[in-house]
Order: C-alpha cells, then sequence, then structure tokens
C-alpha cells in the first residue's frame, strides 16, 4: 500500500499538526441567567452545573469568563414580575438592563457583552412578542418594543444585541433604532435560523417560563431547510453582523449551508437540551462527559460556526488553556 492515512494519526502531536479544526476559549460564549432578588446562585435542576446568578454571582461569573478568555457572555434576565407587554425588558431599572450594566463595568472591552434581545421572559404569557385580541403575536408592534429593547440594552452596557424572537423585520427595526440613538458601533446578532425546538426545556426552567401555548407560528419548522436561508438571507439584507443558527447539534446542516451562503460569520447554539443530554449520561456513567462536551462543539466548528453558544463554555475554555484538568 502506498497510501495509508493512519501514519497522520499515529500520535498526538501529529494529530494536532494536521487537525482541520481547532478549538480555541475566544470562539466561545456563555450564556448566563441573572435573576432578581436573589442573594446567592439558585441552581437549576435541568441543568446541572447551571445556575440563576446573583448580581453578586454575575460579577464572579464575569470575572471567571474574562480570566479563561471567553469570546463573550449571553445574558438572559430572569425578572419577579411580569406583564402582558414585557415592560421589564426596556425598563433601565430592569434585572437584565442592570445586570449588563454590572458585567460591563466588570469586565469593560476585554470580553464582548451580550444582550438577549426578547420579551419572552418578561411576559406574562411568556410569548416572545405582544399579543393582539385574538391572541396572535403581533409583529410589528413587538418589533417596535424589541427596538426600544436594544437601544436600552446598548445603553446598558451591551456591546452586541441578539434578536431572538424570529419576528419579521426584526433586525432591520434593531438596526435602524440603534443608528437613530447613535448607538452605529453595537453589533446585532441575529437568531436568523431558530427553531421550534424540544431541546429547549431546560431552558424553560432557567428563565421561569410561563408560555401558554407553543411558539410554532413564528419559529421554525424542523422540517424545513430552504426557509432557514430565506431567514438567514433577509437578516443579512437588514443589517446583521453576524447570524445564528439555534440549537446547532440537531441542525449542523443548517450551520454549514449558512457558512457557506453568507459573507458574515455564523454563530450556533449549543442549547439547554443538547447540554443537558451530556451531562445526564455522563451523571450515569454512559459516556466520558468531558470528552463529549469537547467532542460536540469541535464538531459545531467543524460544520462551520465560528461563534459557539454553549453552557460548557467556561470549563472548555479552562480545560483548553490548563486551567482546569479533564476528569475522567
Amino acid at each position: 500500500m502506498i497510501e495509508r492515512p493512519r501514519r497522520l494519526r499515529q500520535n498526538p502531536v501529529v494529530r494536532e499538526m494536521v487537525a482541520e479544526t481547532r478549538l480555541h476559549p475566544r470562539d466561545l460564549v456563555l450564556p448566563v441567567f441573572v435573576a432578581e432578588g436573589l442573594d446567592a446562585p439558585r441552581p437549576i435542576s435541568s441543568m446541572p452545573g447551571v445556575s440563576q446568578h446573583s448580581l453578586a454571582s454575575l460579577r464572579t461569573v464575569a470575572e471567571q469568563a474574562r480570566d479563561a478568555g471567553l469570546g463573550g457572555l449571553m445574558l438572559f434576565g430572569v425578572p419577579q414580575h411580569k406583564d402582558a407587554v414585557g415592560s421589564g425588558a426596556t425598563d433601565p431599572g430592569g434585572i437584565l438592563n442592570v445586570g449588563l450594566g454590572v458585567v460591563r463595568e466588570t469586565v469593560g472591552d476585554d470580553l464582548l457583552v451580550m444582550a438577549d434581545t426578547c420579551l419572552d421572559e418578561f411576559t406574562d404569557h411568556g410569548h416572545c412578542g405582544v399579543l393582539d385580541d385574538r391572541g396572535r403575536v403581533d409583529n410589528d408592534l413587538t418589533n417596535e418594543i424589541y427596538a426600544a429593547m436594544a437601544v436600552a440594552q446598548a445603553r446598558a452596557g451591551a456591546h452586541v444585541v441578539a434578536p431572538s424572537g424570529m419576528m419579521d423585520g426584526q433586525v432591520g427595526e434593531i438596526r435602524t433604532a440603534l443608528d437613530g440613538a447613535g448607538l452605529t458601533d453595537t453589533v446585532v446578532l441575529a437568531y436568523a435560523a431558530k427553531y421550534a425546538s424540544a431541546f429547549y426545556g431546560p431552558f424553560r426552567e432557567a428563565v421561569q417560563s410561563s408560555l401558554e401555548g407553543d411558539r410554532r407560528t413564528y419559529q421554525q419548522d424542523p422540517a424545513n431547510r430552504l426557509e432557514a436561508l430565506r431567514e438567514i438571507d433577509l437578516d443579512v439584507q437588514q443589517g446583521a453582523d453576524l447570524v445564528m443558527v439555534k440549537p446547532a447539534l440537531a441542525y449542523l446542516d443548517i450551520v454549514a449551508a449558512a457558512a457557506a451562503r453568507v459573507p458574515v460569520p455564523v454563530a450556533a447554539y449549543q442549547v439547554s437540551g443538547e447540554y443537558a443530554m451530556v451531562r445526564a449520561a455522563a451523571e450515569r456513567g454512559w459516556i466520558d462527559g468531558d470528552a463529549a462536551a469537547m467532542e460536540s462543539v469541535l464538531c459545531i466548528r467543524r460544520a462551520g460556526a465560528s461563534v459557539v453558544l454553549t453552557y460548557f463554555a467556561l470549563e472548555l475554555a479552562e480545560r483548553l488553556s490548563g486551567l482546569r484538568p479533564a476528569r475522567h
């Protein structure tokens, strides 16, 4: 035999030298939940190792993320009080905006401060927008609130706003509002292909969701691929600086198609259910959890994602930097 591909796999040094995909802490973004009224972190039962944070513990997590060299921190707010229009989302004193200020004060420009720009955590009905008199999400009125929300988040300290509600035209409305407020440097990371997925289950506990019904009239059908590409194209045309595919692992074909198609970086979100499955299997001894976490995120990068949002971000960054040994 002339060709023996195994020659390039025979030891760790040669494998690392010829590796086609590499993972660096700067590729990773840690999603974090900050809850109003907490004095200490509150564990999320369906997401072992993840907690809702107080403002004090949020500062600690931000410092850890900065020191580990992460690319960013995506913040979600969990308010004590909700209403039909999600008024806490635009309130400068709302928990998410206060949390953004705490993180930005802590890390400055050493870590990208990212904000989830959506109403679902703030509405008493749990939908991503306001409802009309027939109980349907009002797309255009919701976009007006998203625009105000994005401006409030940027003023609070967010480098990046991330509209995730899948409203038609949301990116254009937000970009116009930011530019009109003189916030032209604020980055828009569009959840361009967000699917109505069963893998979001644990997230509902994390944000104490009060959702009634489902989100299938505005989030994408898992059966559709071309629709995702159309959504991605529209968001780029409206001014998105980055586009996101969510979930990640079950939609790697969409990640790859987006990366091959658009002239902006592609992000992918390894969601709560994808995280929880690895954790649960590892706790039962069925898989090597550390190896599975690293492999899963590496595969998302290999598919074409420049940025990966994952609840494993901090521990993976610490392992990549030699700050944390792998468990066996």
